[in-house]
């Protein structure tokens, strides 16, 4: 059951992606181009994501299992720190330079265009460097702190 609800949900969600605009790589462009042709449409879309997140969000905080009986996590890092801030500005370049997020980018594919394809491929490649940078990381750290 929770599987089915997390399939809707994605559905329901890349549904809004694609009505809203999201999908279009020049409608954000356009968004992110402040200084030139800009388009705030989309940050009336934001506005209402984060109207609903808000409510959503309050609610799901009093509660410790979901309606499907999974348990809720929130995160309670409140931190702002080198890994979000470098994480955010490698973000924005990339939403900048191909005008697709992660959400967007994986609904695209459902058009049959090849450029969001390349972009979700791009992204996959990104995560898993990432992990391996991190893992690497990990074990070079505790190998000196254990050295010592």
């Amino acid at each position: 059951m929770n599987l089915f609800f997390s399939f809707l949900s994605g559905v329901v969600f890349g549904i809004g992606l694609i009505l809203s605009g999201m999908t279009d790589p020049s409608k954000v462009i356009g968004f992110l181009d402040v200084t030139g042709n800009w388009n705030p449409t989309l940050g009336f879309v934001m506005c209402g994501a984060i109207f609903v997140s808000f409510f959503a969000f309050r609610k799901a905080s009093k509660l410790s299992v979901s309606l499907t009986g999974q348990t809720i996590s929130i995160p309670s890092k409140r931190k702002i720190d080198i890994p979000l801030i470098l994480g955010s500005i490698i973000f924005g370049i990339g939403w900048g330079l191909a005008g697709y997020c992660p959400g967007p980018g994986i609904a695209s594919i459902a058009t049959g265009n090849i450029k969001p394809f390349f972009f979700v491929l791009a992204m996959i490649c990104g995560m898993f460097i990432h992990d391996r940078l991190l893992n690497m990381t990990r074990l070079l750290f505790s190998n000196k702190s254990s050295k010592e």
